[in-house]
Formats: structure tokens, C-alpha cells, sequence
């Protein structure tokens, strides 16, 4: 088991290493690779094209890198490289119209407030 002392090293995701890693699923269209579980979380999202996150709510900071592919939000479409901050109390819904690669960083777990209908 790591200690909080621990480092955890991951290799360059930017450059597509993100590949190596095995995702398991996580919601429907999206499947899910835990780096680091527990508050803060750290993982993987690939979104397959046309997935969707129904409408949640932030309980803390979640952290976006775009890897590759796109994903958007009411407040646009966010390509490869960008990243978005998502404070605590934020409210919107996610999709992939392309499909995407995130590393993703929640500082608690998001409430689902409508699910998929």
C-alpha cells in the first residue's frame, strides 16, 4: 500500500502513453483507468463518440485535461491541450460528440442531478 509520502509517476499521456493503460466501465459511451482513488481522486475518462455525463453538480474542484479528441459543456468545446477548471458548486452536463481522452482530477465525488433518460 503507498503512504502519502509516496510519488506516483505516470508516463508522458500528452504524447499518447495513455494507451497502455486498461479502462473498465464507467457510465454508459465512458469507460474509466484510476490513477490515485480516494479525495483527490486522479483518473482516465475515454469518452466513446456521443457519450454524455447527465447535468451534475462540483462538492469540490475537478480538474480537465483534454489528451486527445474533444469534449464540450454548455460553455463550449474543449480540444486537445486544453484544460478546464470546474470550482466547487459549478453545475453543467458533459458529452463528446468525436470521443476524448481527459485526465481528470476531483478534489470530491460530483452529485448526479439528472440522470439519463
Amino acid at each position: 500500500m503507498r503512504s502519502a509520502a509516496d510519488s506516483l509517476i505516470v508516463p508522458d499521456l500528452v504524447s499518447g502513453g495513455w494507451r497502455d493503460f486498461a479502462f473498465v466501465p464507467f457510465r454508459d459511451g465512458v469507460e474509466i483507468c484510476e490513477i490515485c482513488s480516494g479525495e483527490p481522486a486522479v483518473a482516465l475518462l475515454k469518452y466513446h463518440p456521443g457519450a454524455t455525463v447527465p447535468r451534475h453538480m462540483h462538492t469540490g474542484l475537478e480538474t480537465i485535461l483534454v489528451l486527445e479528441g474533444s469534449q464540450s459543456d454548455e460553455k463550449g468545446r474543449y480540444r486537445a491541450g486544453t484544460m478546464v477548471l470546474n470550482p466547487e458548486g459549478s453545475i453543467h452536463s458533459v458529452w463528446s460528440d468525436e470521443g476524448c481522452v481527459v485526465l481528470i482530477q476531483w478534489e470530491r465525488p460530483v452529485k448526479i442531478l439528472e440522470e439519463d433518460e
